[in-house]
């Protein structure tokens, strides 16, 4: 089942999308989906929501974040194997992932623009496979992962390559800007998907309509199950905690010359099973001085 947070007629609900439009469960029960996976009434809602007809169409609709207030955001970095073949260092397979934190004002939803900042022309795309958490844990088991899932959605983890590199050890500068990224348009229930399917879900990104990004989480270096295992065992994950699973290669800094984001370029997304994320880039917009 597909959940959606979204904004429509300036107020913001959530529900679930069916082939006729969207169910507005906030009107009818109050809430997000959020509050939802903190009470563990996924299950209850889904069955409600199963013989209820759409409220009206998505024409008008603003999509939103699915949790638009996660507590935490964690992304891994370098996580497919041809990815981290791409960097020239003679760089060894990692024995650990890679992490870094974004904010939720770094991300927009589907259908809105990534802004691109005057600070730097090196906004680059990202497509990946995230996975929202249903149940939380500590020192989770990796045979126990997948029931910690709430759902899958997708990220573009948009990224400023230069301001990756402003400092000796982290990322998190060029991982930041705000609406550099996105990610919806909504959460698919972790029951949609075996898994078998889930350790072989294809992501394709697209510029344009040009393919970039095209790779199966069969050649992720840390499958979905050892990330949660391994994030839970220093964080405590709550629900609606929000994982970005990595990109495979493809992306515009690797190419020679770098193809970096321009205002007018569209990027797609697609993730099996779960949708398609697109959106287009603009500049951003800076205020006028006194006088200007």
């Amino acid at each position: 089942m597909k959940f959606v947070t979204f904004e429509r007629e300036g107020k913001q609900s959530w529900g679930v999308v069916k082939s006729a439009g969207i169910v507005d469960l906030g009107r009818r029960i109050g809430g997000d989906l959020h509050e939802i996976l903190k009470q563990d009434r996924l299950a209850e809602i889904q069955a409600l929501a199963a013989d209820l007809d759409a409220d009206f169409s998505d024409e008008g609709v603003v999509y939103l974040a699915p949790i638009t207030s996660p507590e935490k955001i964690a992304c891994v970095g370098v996580n497919y194997a041809n990815r981290n073949a791409e960097y020239k260092d003679g760089s060894e397979a990692p024995k650990f992932p890679s992490l870094f934190i974004r904010t939720p004002d770094s991300l927009t939803g589907h259908d809105q623009p990534l802004v691109r900042p005057p600070e730097s022309h090196q906004l680059d795309y990202e497509g990946e496979i995230v996975l929202i958490i249903g149940k939380g844990g500590r020192r989770i088991a990796e045979e126990d992962a997948y029931s910690h899932i709430a759902g899958l959605t997708i990220m573009n983890e948009g990224t400023l390559r230069d301001w990756v590199r402003h400092a000796k050890f982290n990322v998190t500068q060029g991982k930041n800007f705000v609406h550099s990224g996105s990610i919806g348009p909504w959460m698919v229930t972790r029951d949609e998907f075996t898994e078998a399917q889930l350790e072989d879900l294809r992501v394709t990104t697209r510029v344009n309509g040009e393919v970039r990004q095209n790779d199966t989480t069969a050649s992720m270096m840390f499958p979905f199950k050892y990330i949660i295992s391994y994030f839970s065992q220093f964080f405590h994950l709550k629900p609606g905690d929000v994982i970005a699973t990595g990109t495979p290669n493809g992306a515009g800094a690797r190419f020679e010359p770098p193809v970096y984001l321009v205002p007018g370029d569209v990027v797609e997304v697609e993730v099996e099973g779960v949708g398609t994320l697109s959106n287009g880039i603009i500049d951003e917009v800076l205020p006028c001085k006194a006088g200007e």
